[in-house]
């Protein structure tokens, strides 16, 4: 048996995916990137707008609002930044070859064959 977490996967399962561990590790590794993104971006953002509060006075609910917002925001795109690493090894595992995230291009503009109208019934050459 392997374990991932508190999940127990069956051997044949493991053995039909070699990189179920080392992807398993990877998002574990990701989960707790985003936890630790989102403790220290609040402590620093509360610490911050606490040191600021001299010129920009303000409630404290809203010191916490700002600090617990921003830090859930920057905390959500390191998760999701890592998590897709994990994606992109766990196809590398799997396939071999990592896919292409670049985005597709853009095909040419098509060019007018043959003679057209204007709303106003015009033939245009």
């Amino acid at each position: 048996m392997v374990n991932i977490g508190l999940t127990k996967v069956d051997d044949a399962l493991a053995a039909k995916h070699p990189g179920l561990q080392s992807y398993a590790a990877c998002q574990s590794h990701a989960f707790m990137k985003g936890t630790g993104t989102f403790m220290f971006g609040a402590a620093s953002l509360f610490a911050l707008q606490r040191a600021l509060q001299k010129k920009l006075p303000y409630p404290l609910q809203w010191n916490l609002l700002i600090s617990i917002v921003a830090s859930s925001l920057g905390s959500y795109a390191v998760t999701r930044w890592e998590t897709q690493k994990c994606s992109d090894l766990w196809m590398l595992l799997e396939t071999g070859r990592v896919p292409d995230r670049s985005p597709p291009a853009a095909p040419p503009p098509e060019e007018p064959t043959g003679p057209s109208k204007t709303k106003y019934g015009d033939v245009m050459d």
